[in-house]
């Protein structure tokens, strides 16, 4: 294997961004020129290229992934005596959006291959108060969304999708953010479609919960000083959505990218033998699912993962722990009742996943660097080849 490469980031930003910056910039300077710094065409424009995109009716922007959650509970009603249903292994947002309106989290264990919410395990924990279901579209695969939305709608509860990971993503052929009541994505920098800051947008096939989306939005007011609901500021800027119509135009070359990465990851570890190695898991592909691999995650058995992965800092390949703390876990959760059996396979996963750099820019002799650098780690090196 190749030794040209002394170092591979987690992720590369800039890397991503330099050769747009000419275009990012005059793009900028449009927006400021015409001084529509809010609700302006390309904010216009990126909602419908969104909901198109994602084979929706409607776009609603909004000021991050996370308000989109919020926005879409309160657009539900979601409020005190309500019960949601949601996965403890994902980001905080998921949960917080929950507990800020007085609702209560019920969490629901995950699927040991996917990662993703397991739907088998979701009808024990649906009770008279449930209102929502948030399936969380983890690392750029879909949930088992068909389940989840047939669960729900056997029994009237809103499916609230978290694909915020996941744009461009599919089910059965159809995209993330088209199969629940709402759909949540994130602009953040991190994803595959990221802009220069915070940024967020909600889809939905429904109008009239697009108008109350909006009117949510923008502090529950319609006409101007006139507020029916009790709503937040939530709007994405001229700036960002400029460069997310800039940087939308590559995104299907992105998601390619990232598969090619995928692919080429799973024959490198083939060719280390380490892709049957019983302390090395590589990801499961769902066949119904389209994935469009935010990440990129292994799993490390038998307590090595965290060693593993100080292993792979001193020899300069980035990695990264999504997520080392699940949220029933997590401190200001610790009232938030768990079944008494627990989240056995959250557990797990939060003990042993580790994320490998994956972005698009990624150069193959990183890749090769990357796996180099795990068949040497103590542990896989009696079974790995490592090639001179």
């Amino acid at each position: 294997m190749s030794h040209c490469v002394t170092s591979v980031p987690l992720l590369d930003v800039g890397r991503g961004n330099s050769p747009h910056r000419e275009e990012f910039l005059e793009a900028i300077g449009r927006v400021i020129d015409s001084g529509r710094f809010f609700f302006g065409p390309d904010v216009e424009q990126l909602e419908r290229e969104i909901a198109a995109h994602s084979q929706a009716a409607h776009g609603i922007s909004c000021a991050s992934g996370s308000d989109a959650l919020l926005l879409a509970l309160m657009a539900l009603d979601v409020g005190p005596g309500d019960e949601v249903i949601v996965p403890s292994f994902t980001f905080f947002a998921s949960v917080s959006c929950i507990t800020r309106l007085g609702a209560t989290p019920v969490f629901v264990d995950i699927r040991p291959d996917t990662f993703n919410i397991d739907p088998d395990k979701i009808p024990a924990a649906i009770t008279d108060r449930t209102k929502a279901i948030i399936p969380v579209h983890l690392f750029g695969q879909c949930a088992e969304i068909d389940r989840v939305c047939q669960i729900a709608n056997d029994r009237n509860l809103a499916v609230v999708e978290d694909a915020a990971q996941a744009i461009g993503a599919a089910y059965h052929s159809r995209p993330a953010g088209s199969w629940g009541t709402a759909g949540c994505f994130s602009f953040y920098p991190t994803k595959n479609l990221g802009g220069m800051g915070d940024g967020g947008m909600l889809t939905t096939g429904d109008p009239a919960l697009a108008d109350r989306l909006r009117l949510f939005a923008g502090h529950g007011m319609r006409p101007r000083y006139h507020h029916h609901v009790v709503g937040i500021n939530s709007r994405l800027d001229s700036f960002q959505a400029a460069v997310l119509r800039i940087k939308f135009k590559h995104l299907a070359a992105g998601v390619e990218a990232r598969q090619e990465n995928a692919d080429r990851y799973g024959q490198l570890f083939a060719d280390a033998g380490l892709a049957d190695h019983g302390g090395l898991t590589l990801p499961h592909r769902d066949p119904a699912a389209f994935h469009v691999w935010n990440q990129y995650s292994v799993r490390v058995a038998g307590g090595h993962r965290d060693e593993l992965r100080a292993h792979l800092g001193e020899l300069g390949v980035g990695s990264e722990i999504y997520y080392p703390i699940p949220m029933h876990h997590q401190r200001c959760f610790e009232s938030v009742p768990v079944a008494p059996q627990g989240l056995p396979e959250t557990d797990a996963a939060a003990a042993e996943i580790l994320n490998l750099p994956i972005y698009p820019e990624l150069r193959v002799e990183e890749q090769v660097r990357v796996v180099e650098a795990i068949s040497k780690y103590k542990y896989f090196a009696k079974s790995a080849r490592v090639a001179a």
